[in-house]
């Protein structure tokens, strides 16, 4: 099981990584995007280069610049069930921008014009090569791998309409990595999801019980527009978010969130508050 990472290496500086027990080694690109826009890069990820402690890390979204975020909404049948709605006949897309990302150890950055600032942790999937018009099985085979998201939204933004773009990418608001595992798609089947706030367990659940499975989301996506490799497709979130608590539960400053998948790790990221004018 191989596992990349984009490092921040000072002065904005960016390397793409392969991560071991115990050390990072630097790959040859600049992050984990570019490095799968390398028509090659299957073969290259097994490179040798300069080696790095992991504890000096500093972890970037693993990858900084997608030319696409697509989330899923509603694609957990617990999730669905919680919030009282009736289980989806196609996908629920929405997009998130790339301003929105931080990195898997970053702070969150709760604006100030909402109160109502949820958690959804998620598996999401990056796209490893081109993608156009696919079946589910072509499309399982561009998936390059998975990782940690967590779609902190914005509730009260969210609702205003009914569309959710304008609740779901406020900037600095959205972990991503720490790293991409570069493995089987079919593994997605079985990975445990959780979301832990100041210690407590909110949210657990499996991507087992996912509606549609990132193959499907793929292909489906490919029907409109290119997937191109570097894109992150988020799959959605079990059941346990704030919004539908009683009474509703939102994240507020000094909170810790950790989101856990099976084999990625964690993202550990605290909550902190900034002016919307900043």
């Amino acid at each position: 099981m191989i596992r990349l990472a984009t490092i921040r290496k000072g002065g904005g500086r960016l390397r793409a990584v392969r991560v071991e027990d115990e050390h990072a080694v630097e790959l040859p690109f600049d992050d984990v995007g570019k490095l799968l826009n390398a028509a090659d890069w299957e073969s290259l990820i097994a490179k040798d280069g300069p080696r790095r402690e992991l504890s000096s890390l500093s972890f970037a979204p693993v990858v900084p610049q997608p030319e696409k975020i697509i989330c899923v909404g509603q694609n957990f049948r617990t999730h669905v069930e919680e919030m009282g709605r009736d289980l989806p006949l196609h996908p629920t897309l929405f997009a998130k921008y790339a301003r929105a990302l931080i990195g898997a150890y970053d702070d969150i950055v709760l604006p100030d014009n909402s109160s109502r600032i949820d958690f959804e942790a998620e598996v999401a999937v990056v796209i490893g090569r081109p993608l156009r018009r696919a079946t589910p099985e072509s499309a399982a085979n561009a998936i390059a791998g998975y990782t940690i998201m967590n779609d902190v939204s914005a509730r009260d933004w969210q609702y205003r309409t009914s569309q959710w773009l304008q609740g779901k990418t406020f900037e600095q608001t959205t972990p991503l990595g720490p790293v991409l595992v570069v493995d089987n798609p079919n593994q997605l089947s079985e990975l445990e999801i959780s979301c832990e706030i100041n210690g407590e367990v909110v949210q657990r659940g499996s991507t087992s019980d996912l509606i549609f499975g990132s193959a499907d989301v793929a292909a489906y996506i490919s029907n409109i527009l290119t997937l191109a490799p570097g894109d992150v497709i988020a799959l959605g979130t079990p059941a346990g978010v704030g919004q539908a608590r009683t009474p509703p539960m939102y994240l507020k400053p000094d909170d810790v969130i950790i989101t856990r998948v099976t084999h990625v790790g964690e993202c550990r990221n605290a909550c902190r508050r900034r002016l919307s004018a900043a």
